[in-house]
C-alpha cells in the first residue's frame, strides 16, 4: 500500500517572512545562549573590515569573507547539534558524545580553512599590504 502524497507547503510572501523572523530568532538565540558563537561573531566583526580594506581584488576580498562566514555558519550548526541532543537526554552516551564531537570538528575545521585561505591571499598581496598601499590617501579609484 502506497502512503499518500505529502501536500506541498504553500510558498508565498508570508511564508517567507515566517522563514526571516526564525532565521533572526534563531541567530538572537544563539548569541543570548552560546559563548562560542558570540567569540565567533566578535572574530568575524574585527576582521572583515581587515578583508575590505586590504589591497587585494574584490574575489579575494569576497573569499575571505566567505571564510569568516563559514565560521559562523558551523558554529551555528554545532550549537543545533548540541541543543538537539541535550534535550532528547542529559545522560552521558557514547553515540551522543561522538555527534557533539564532530560538530566541534566541523567549526574546528571551518577554523583551519580561514586560516589557510587568509595566508595564501595575504602571502600573494604581500609586497602591495607591506607597502602600506591600503593607507594612502585618496585612494587610486577616486578621481
Amino acid at each position: 500500500m502506497n502512503p499518500e502524497p505529502a501536500t506541498p507547503k504553500r510558498r508565498d510572501f508570508r511564508n517567507f517572512l515566517h522563514a526571516v523572523r526564525y532565521a533572526v530568532e534563531g541567530f538572537w538565540a544563539a548569541a543570548r545562549h552560546e559563548p562560542s558563537f558570540r567569540e565567533d561573531l566578535i572574530f568575524v566583526a574585527i576582521l572583515t573590515p581587515f578583508a575590505v580594506i586590504l589591497p587585494v581584488n574584490a574575489v579575494s576580498t569576497a573569499v575571505m569573507i566567505t571564510a569568516l562566514f563559514l565560521i559562523v555558519i558551523a558554529e551555528l550548526l554545532n550549537s543545533a547539534v548540541e541543543w538537539t541532543i541535550d534535550d532528547i537526554s542529559l545522560e552521558k552516551r557514547p553515540l551522543a558524545k561522538r555527534a557533539k564531537d564532530m560538530g566541534s570538528a566541523a567549526v574546528f575545521i571551518a577554523y583551519i580553512n580561514c586560516i589557510v585561505v587568509w595566508a595564501i591571499i595575504l602571502s600573494a598581496n604581500w609586497d602591495r599590504i607591506a607597502r602600506l598601499e591600503f593607507l594612502q590617501w585618496p585612494p587610486p579609484f577616486l578621481p
